[in-house]
This record gives structure tokens, C-alpha cells and sequence, in this order.
């Protein structure tokens, strides 16, 4: 069998990233490889660098390094994409097996299957065992219901990201927007922020109003896709009525524009919740704000209450049938640009990193 290829990265410094060469290891009794066959390198990606360290987001002492790679080790990033089945000391599990899930950013992965089945598995590594279960799913391809073989590229360029956006909007209806007369989307060209804005514009009903925040440059393309009801540069933010009960929605994690979103709005801010940390070199900024405290917002946990709520089957039904609505205008959105191998996986990485990526460009690797 052929060598492979990961990419390592320092826990304590994301901005230093290597491409090694990997010596595929004898399976243990239980486990599979997997070649990687397609996967995204979003902003989300750079939220699990940033982090890859325990810092309670799971509500144990572990982080998204913990998925990949052991303590101690270089952390191996997690992504989401396509995989298919090299080899197989699992039962249930062929060789050829195809199935869109988490994996590490690297040409292959050993997964740990727990009882394999005709919709898929989860990974049992004991590492992952106290981790959220959502990523640890493994889904067989063909048992997707929602899966369309047109729509293959925009799965992992979208469907974590819009997932998560369908969630908040959830959330914000669930809670009765938060008595937000107007909800403003920070880094609106994000794929995050673009699923919460297409959920909120398409639920039934009063609604609050959405604006989206964004840089100058980026102001006329955004608002020409009609994601919005309004789009808005940054330096525009102190040219909105103080006094509208309003949210904020942070997808970057960017302080500067947190804090004059709060001095703005004072006690008119409803709610300030931030969902990523996209913008990892941003000082966060956050010490005597006014208005609400902020508030993370972690999806596994949402995905949870819903599950719930709603049982697994009838919450898999409302996200299978937002997504293909979702899809019909994705194709407009962005542009699957897809690279191959590991120095084009290292490059992707660095380019994400810096945010000088194209926000309407969907970055595929093939490794």
C-alpha cells in the first residue's frame, strides 16, 4: 500500500502547518481505512483550529484536536467530506463502502466502526467516546435521503455550514427572536451566516427584519443574492436607529465590530451571540461591553434538543427538506473550486487562515 499524507499542525500555533508523509499502520480487529475523497476548507474549519485545545466548548477537557490525533501528538484537523473504504477488519463494513462524514485533513483515516448498518455507523475510538455524537456519525451515501448526485460538491462545501444556520434560525424563532425587531448577521458572505439568513427569510409568519454585515467590498454582490433584507458595510452600522430592538449574530468572532455593534444599540441589544471564531487573530474585545452578555451557540448541543424534541427521524425530515430547498439556489451562491493532493490541502489551509480566501468560492481538496 502506498504512503499517504496528512497535514500537522502545531496545537499552540495554527499559523504552523506541515505536509508529512504517512506510512499506513496495520489495522487493528474492528477498524477500517479510508481514502478521502472530497472535503471542504471553510471558515468553520479555522473555529476547530482555534479551538483544537480544551476550553469547556464540549463541557469536558477535550477539543477538535481530540477526534484525530492523540495527546501530545500534532493536531490533525477535522473537516467534513466523502470517504470511501480501502480496507476492512470491521464487520458490516466493505471495501468500496462510500460514506460523508468527519475525517481528518489527510489522504487516508482508521475509523472505528461501533455495529455497522444499512444508514451507517458511529466511530467508536475511545478518544471520541465523551465527544458530541453528531461528529462521529458516519453516513452510508445511498441511505441519504436528501443526497442528490448533482449536489455531491455542495455537501461538504454546505451542508455543515447550512445545518448550522437552519439551527439558529430555529433557535431565534424558538425563542421568540429574542424580541429582536431586527436581527444584523456579522461576516454575512460566511456559508454559516448565508444558511441563517436564507431559514429566516423563508419562515412563515412576522419575522424579524435581517441585515447583513459585511465589508464595503462585498456589500453590492451580497445584496444582489437577495439572501438579506438589507446589506450593510461596517462603517454603516452607526447609521441604524439605536433604538430598534435588535440581535446580533456573530459568525467571526471579530471584536472590533462586536463592540460597536454593542456601544451602538446599549441596552436596545437583545441578544449578542457568537457562533465562530473565523477571525482567530481578531482581538476579542470584550471586557465592559454594554448590553448583553454574549452567548455562544454550539450546534451538536442544538442538534440534541431538537432530537429531542422532535425524535431523530422527524428532525432529520425538516433539515433534509430545508437542504433541498436550500439547493436550488446554492449553485448561484458559490463555486465549487476544487484542488488536488497535499501541497494543494496545505495551501487551501494557509489561504483560510489568512481570510483572504473568496467567500463565493466553495475550496474542495481531492486528495
Amino acid at each position: 500500500m502506498h504512503n499517504g499524507w496528512a497535514i500537522d499542525i502545531d496545537r499552540d500555533d495554527i499559523t504552523t502547518a506541515t505536509l508529512v508523509e504517512e506510512a499506513p499502520a496495520p489495522l487493528a480487529p474492528g477498524q477500517i481505512r479510508v481514502a478521502t475523497d472530497l472535503y471542504a476548507m471553510t471558515a468553520n474549519n479555522i473555529t476547530y483550529a482555534v479551538f483544537g485545545k480544551p476550553s469547556g466548548l464540549f463541557g469536558n477537557d477535550q477539543g477538535y484536536w481530540d477526534f484525530f490525533a492523540e495527546r501530545g501528538e500534532p493536531g490533525r484537523l477535522p473537516v467534513w467530506g466523502f470517504a470511501t473504504v480501502t480496507e476492512s477488519a470491521a464487520d458490516g463494513i466493505a471495501v468500496g463502502d462510500r460514506f460523508y462524514g468527519y475525517y481528518p485533513m489527510a489522504s487516508h483515516a482508521v475509523l472505528t466502526p461501533g455495529a455497522a448498518g444499512p444508514g451507517g455507523f458511529t466511530d467508536v475510538t475511545p478518544r471520541r467516546a465523551a465527544l458530541p455524537p453528531i461528529y462521529n456519525q458516519y453516513q452510508r451515501i445511498e441511505a441519504l435521503p436528501d443526497y442528490r448526485a448533482g449536489h455531491h460538491d455542495y455537501w461538504p462545501i454546505f451542508r455543515p455550514l447550512f445545518l448550522t444556520g437552519w439551527l439558529i434560525a430555529d433557535q431565534f424563532e424558538d425563542d421568540g427572536d429574542y424580541g429582536a425587531d431586527q436581527i444584523l448577521i456579522a461576516s454575512a458572505s460566511s456559508k454559516t451566516a448565508i444558511g441563517l439568513g436564507y431559514s429566516l427569510a423563508r419562515r412563515g409568519g412576522a419575522r424579524p427584519e435581517t441585515i447583513g454585515l459585511t465589508s464595503a467590498a462585498h456589500v453590492a454582490a451580497l445584496d444582489a443574492q437577495r439572501i438579506y433584507d438589507r446589506v450593510i458595510s461596517y462603517d454603516q452600522i452607526m447609521t441604524l436607529n439605536a433604538a430598534t430592538p435588535s440581535a446580533l449574530v456573530d459568525m467571526a468572532g471579530n471584536g472590533a465590530v462586536t463592540r460597536v455593534v454593542h456601544s451602538h444599540f446599549g441596552t436596545s441589544l437583545q441578544a449578542s451571540i457568537i457562533v465562530g471564531k473565523s477571525h482567530w487573530d481578531a482581538q476579542a474585545d470584550a471586557a465592559g461591553l454594554p448590553g448583553p452578555e454574549r452567548q455562544g451557540f454550539f450546534a451538536p448541543g442544538r442538534v440534541q434538543k431538537r432530537i429531542g424534541d422532535w425524535g431523530g427521524a422527524a428532525f432529520g425530515q425538516r433539515v433534509g427538506e430545508a437542504w433541498l430547498g436550500f439547493m436550488e439556489v446554492a449553485p448561484q451562491l458559490a463555486r465549487p473550486d476544487t484542488h488536488a493532493g497535499g501541497a494543494a490541502a496545505l495551501d487551501a489551509y494557509r489561504e483560510m487562515l489568512s481570510g483572504a480566501a473568496d467567500p463565493k468560492t466553495g475550496l474542495l481538496i481531492a486528495p
